[in-house]
């Protein structure tokens, strides 16, 4: 005879909502019930307020299938194993394929830098460096806006002695955590995704929500700082109309960057490379089916394997660490001091020219392209209604994509 209690009650035992419930007053059971909670408010924040939805929503998601007991979609724990020197398995996918989940699998292209190189590809293959090249100056805007990097590095690394007073090793942040989070100041999600994946792959949920969070409040972040350090008159300025690039100098100049970011700093060139040849591809005129594949399909399949696989990171008992909030603040003072920066190389720029170049230009520095250079001439038609920046800010703003890049580069060949 079939015992239908017995069957109910080993459903019940074997379901996610029997672990859930019987191990609520255990560190694992509260901490799952938060973080499916945080998801569910990052979806929100994604689908009703659109903060970066095509990033965000994938990353909640994530975020809640790895939390949810039971479900067995995402192992940290094979990670912890995989990223152990002393372990036999080291730096081998051998486990990780024959015992992981399906999101285990996705993490392989996050941590093989693979996802993050095939955005670049799209991103460059949506990018047009006219403005960039017909006005060179741009790059020592894109540089300048830099700066909040290697500040948020410098903050993140003195941490523990600035907050001694709390006597709180949990808040100190080795070399290679301090830079994977002064990366967030370049405001490119995928750059922060494939150093942190490197340098510090535990802190990669908290740092890529902070990186695309903050991108999506661009508009919000930048204008106070605009007006604080520009006067009504600097943003006035009409800039004039800049030449028309040649066909010649858009194909040479992907190459020509190429050769010489990978020369300089090599450990950047898988970004820089995908990126330039994604652009390669747009400017060429001979090779448009790939360059349509890359800008869409491509572009959407990896948004969609990569968001998802940053969310499964994102488990209760590695996010809900008194790290994760040093990281928000850290990386919200990044992004305001790259977006400082370069509005005080546009202010030095304007002088320098005698009052031709608009310093507001140097606040797209950031590499959120198109969002920052749109933020800049909505500031300058603010305060002239003929006034319009947006091809003048979109030169520092790609030179900001390659110049996040090249931090990145850098900061990896130093500590990586």
């Amino acid at each position: 005879m079939i015992d239908v209690g017995q069957i109910l009650l080993n459903l019940w035992n074997s379901s996610g909502f029997s672990m859930l419930f019987s191990g609520f007053l255990s560190q694992d059971g509260w901490q799952n019930l938060v973080m499916i909670i945080i998801a569910c408010v990052l979806l929100y924040l994604g689908i009703v307020k659109q903060f970066e939805p095509l990033l965000l929503v994938g990353i909640a998601f994530g975020c809640l299938l790895t939390n949810l007991p039971g479900a067995g979609l995402y192992h940290q724990e094979l990670w912890d194993a995989f990223m152990d020197a002393s372990n036999p398995a080291y730096h081998s996918f051998g486990a990780i394929l024959r015992e992981g989940g399906l999101l285990d699998i996705f993490y392989i292209g996050v941590k093989t830098s693979l996802y993050p190189c095939l955005i670049f590809m799209g991103v460059g293959a949506m990018t047009d460096f006219g403005p960039l090249l017909s006005n060179p100056k741009s790059l020592l805007l894109g540089a300048a806006a830099q700066m909040g990097v290697f500040a948020a590095f410098f903050f993140a690394a003195i941490s523990g002695d600035a907050l001694g007073f709390l006597n709180n090793p949990a808040l100190v942040f080795t070399a290679l955590e301090a830079a994977a989070i002064g990366i967030i100041g370049g405001a490119d999600g995928p750059t922060a995704i494939f150093l942190t994946s490197i340098l510090a792959p535990h802190l990669l949920g908290p740092i890529a929500v902070a990186a695309y969070s903050y991108m999506a409040l661009i508009p919000l972040i930048q204008p106070p700082f605009m007006r604080m350090l520009t006067t009504a008159e600097e943003r006035k300025i009409k800039m004039v109309q800049t030449r028309t690039v040649s066909k010649r100098e858009k194909i040479i100049f992907p190459i020509v960057v190429t050769i010489f970011v990978a020369l300089l700093l090599p450990d950047t060139a898988p970004l820089i490379g995908c990126l330039m040849l994604g652009n390669l591809l747009k400017e060429t005129g001979v090779t448009d089916r790939l360059s349509d594949t890359v800008q869409n399909a491509l572009m959407n399949i990896v948004t969609i394997l990569l968001s998802t696989a940053v969310g499964a990171t994102m488990v209760g008992g590695t996010f809900l660490q008194p790290k994760t909030l040093l990281i928000v603040v850290l990386g919200v003072c990044a992004f305001i001091l790259s977006t400082v920066g370069g509005l005080l190389g546009g202010k030095v720029m304007c002088w320098a020219t005698r009052g031709k170049v608009n310093p507001l230009i140097g606040s797209a520095g950031v590499s959120a392209v198109p969002m920052a250079a749109r933020v800049a001439n909505k500031e300058g038609q603010k305060a002239n209604p003929s006034n319009f920046l947006l091809m003048h800010a979109m030169g520092p703003n790609v030179a900001g994509v390659i110049g996040s890049a090249i931090a990145a580069g850098f900061l990896l060949s130093v500590f990586g």
